[in-house]
């Protein structure tokens, strides 16, 4: 069969990952872009002739050198075998959308345009002459709707037929007379440079002219590089005593002057613009004074219905590994061997995976948040709370709702920032974000002190790592990070019925992720936390005799202050360096499985906790330092163990001093 290597190309909230699961399905994984921390999508599939391997590009707005995801984009146009780039477009919004095909056009690239959200475009009216549209830009034009799967045969047949005959895109690109001249008079100069000649010379001019700086340098290093920027100068300073702009302006200018002309050509608009429902809902959802309360019921929804559906299932599986635990301890005569497989294995790993369904859920329902299109009002409600409070604009809230789910892409994805400041800040918030791998650690303390009210208390716990996050903000925004931040618009996306696979698939990406680590790190956890709760040999299992207990005793004094100075807490709580899964995990190997939960884990902390200092453990836990993995990323992404360590140290300290206030200050209201 003949190999397709495709890249799907598009602005954020065009619909590119439904099309990219709806191509691929489950043959698809996750992994890093060669040399970077910038998470790529790749999934195969087959169709006719053809063996596809589609790259999902980061969404980007345009292919400058201003964000790692950006750069990413346009190397793979350029450098990177890539026979055809699909350019998703949203029909509702093609001005905003074609500015990054213009982009890619000026790149030569082999573009076929999957025009998406036909049926947003026609409820505004908006009537587009698909065949004019293709003619005027000479590229391929396939209307699809990524939901249903409509238009997607047609789409690969284009692409493959696209592939045996590539077009060079750039020459269908119209600029006013003036500024054509000007590229013209660069390009014939950049043409006698063959090293400069791997992508169009109109790419090479332009990038010059918006003073590209990853370009810039690569003509430096070329035989005509100073005459060449000579010229650029030379240009730069004409258009700027023409048009009273920047060249970097006057090429966005001449761009979007392009695509006005090719919109006014080919699509019919009503003289008014009806008000959508997407504008309608966002009136109330997005008001300043009830976007926070719609925020916290939804928020409040979420986590009730997560327990009240997970917790009939938790039981069940609860009741499973006791069963099996029981099970395999009556045909082992060896009671180290036993002990080893029930309450080191059984008891830390089924520990944590009875949590398994409520992670599900939670996974589930942030994914419908997210595929809808509320998620990215959430992030828009808590940015206008960081601008009030904290000072800091910019990207910096997108990393941190990443945070709800793991802290690791969240760091990742502070990337996208171009303000070092503003980026480090975030990296030293993301931690306070609460992760589902804490999760598990609620759902034992919610069950066995708070039955009657767990929605609530869960939502507590979530809005504490929020108000603490903003708190720690304010401080170091006026201590470290000094100075203004980066402005950043978003774009609030337009509501949508979420794809059932689109959800599953999402579901499946986190939970696979779980599962991974429950048969790694947390079950060499539990080996280590059950090795040494059973020695020296002879001491009672799990007991203060053993070499866990006596570690545990020394620490413990250090949390005494906190309401939790055993020595089981203390260990739980250095065991969840590793993962915070292995908290549990540790409450679990030292309670084992048995058939009556009572008798396991919940039985263990009811005896090592009050309700009070059960609420203080859960916010030291929230707050204190990350997983390993998460210091990890930070020191990967700033290249210096400096602000791994500094992060270490505020996590700490804030969750210190917090989980302090909260149990003593509960102590003299009279909660102890």
């Amino acid at each position: 069969m003949k190999k397709l290597i495709v890249g799907l190309a598009g602005n954020p909230n065009v619909g590119k990952t439904t099309v990219f699961n709806k191509l691929t399905g489950m043959r698809q994984h996750v992994g890093n872009w060669p040399g970077k921390t910038v998470e790529k999508a790749e999934g195969h599939f087959k169709h006719g002739n053809y063996e596809y391997n589609v790259i999902d590009l980061p969404g980007n707005y345009a292919l400058s050198a201003h964000s790692m995801e950006e750069i990413i984009s346009r190397d793979f146009i350029v450098d990177d075998d890539s026979d055809v780039i699909i350019n998703v477009v949203d029909a509702a919004n093609l001005e905003r959308n074609l500015y990054l095909t213009v982009q890619m056009m000026e790149l030569g690239a082999n573009l076929v345009i999957a025009l998406n959200m036909n049926d947003f475009a026609k409820k505004k009216e908006h009537i587009i002459d698909i065949k004019l549209m293709s003619k005027l830009l000479g590229i391929p034009i396939v209307e699809i709707s990524a939901k249903t799967g409509d238009g997607f045969e047609k789409l690969l047949n284009t692409v493959e037929k696209q592939a045996k005959k590539p077009i060079d895109s750039s020459e269908k690109i119209s600029y006013s007379n003036d500024i054509k001249g000007h590229l013209a008079e660069l390009q014939e100069i950049i043409k006698k440079d063959e090293t400069l000649m791997n992508v169009p010379s109109i790419w090479t001019a332009v990038k010059l002219l918006e003073r590209d700086t990853i370009i810039i340098d690569k003509v430096q290093k070329s035989e005509y590089g100073s005459k060449i920027l000579i010229e650029v100068d030379k240009v730069s300073k004409h258009l700027h005593d023409v048009y009273q702009e920047g060249s970097e302006e006057v090429i966005a200018n001449a761009r979007y002057a392009f695509i006005d002309g090719l919109v006014a050509e080919s699509v019919k608009k009503p003289a008014v613009e009806k008000e959508t429902t997407t504008d309608k809902i966002d009136k109330i959802v997005t008001n300043r004074i009830l976007a926070p309360f719609i925020f916290i019921i939804i928020m409040w929804a979420m986590f009730q219905l997560t327990f009240t559906i997970g917790a009939p299932f938790q039981d069940m599986i609860d009741v499973a590994f006791g069963s099996i635990s029981e099970f395999v301890a009556g045909f082992i005569a060896n009671e180290y061997l036993a002990s080893f497989i029930c309450d080191g294995i059984i008891g830390g790993v089924g520990g944590v995976l009875t949590f398994l369904p409520i992670i599900i859920l939670m996974f589930l329902f942030l994914s419908i948040l997210e595929d809808c299109g509320y998620l990215a009002r959430a992030a828009f409600t808590l940015d206008k709370l960081m601008h009030k409070i904290v000072g800091l604009h910019g990207k910096a809230f997108i990393p941190m709702i990443l945070g709800f789910g793991c802290g690791v892409p969240a760091i990742m994805a502070t990337r996208t920032m171009e303000n070092e400041g503003d980026r480090m800040l975030a990296m030293m918030l993301v931690p306070f974000m609460s992760c589902t791998a804490r999760l598990p650690i609620y759902a034992i303390f919610i069950a066995a002190f708070f039955p009657d009210n767990q929605g609530t208390m869960l939502l507590a716990i979530y809005l504490l790592g929020i108000v603490v996050a903003l708190i720690v903000a304010a401080i170091l925004k006026r201590t470290m990070f000094k100075g203004l931040s980066t402005p950043f618009v978003m774009e609030l996306p337009t509501y949508k019925v979420p794809s059932l696979k689109g959800i599953l698939l999402h579901t499946w990406e986190k939970v696979k992720g779980f599962l991974r680590k429950a048969g790694t790190i947390i079950l060499a956890c539990s080996i280590v936390l059950w090795a040494l709760s059973i020695f020296p040999l002879g001491v009672e299992y799990g007991s203060a005799d053993s070499l866990l207990g006596m570690t545990g005793n020394v620490i413990a004094p250090i949390f005494a202050p906190l309401g939790f100075g055993t020595w089981q807490a203390a260990v739980a709580i250095i065991a969840g360096l590793a993962a915070k899964e292995v908290v549990v995990a540790t409450f679990g190997t030292l309670a084992g499985m048995a058939e009556d939960d009572e008798a396991g884990i919940t039985s263990l902390v009811h005896d090592t906790f009050t309700p009070l200092s059960a609420v203080s453990f859960m916010a030291f836990t929230l707050l204190y330092t990350p997983c390993f993995a998460a210091i990890g990323a930070i020191k990967q992404e700033t290249n210096s163990y400096r602000w791994a360590l500094t992060m270490c140290c505020i996590t700490l300290v804030t969750g210190y001093i917090v989980a302090f206030l909260i149990y003593n200050v509960g102590l003299l209201a009279g909660f102890g």
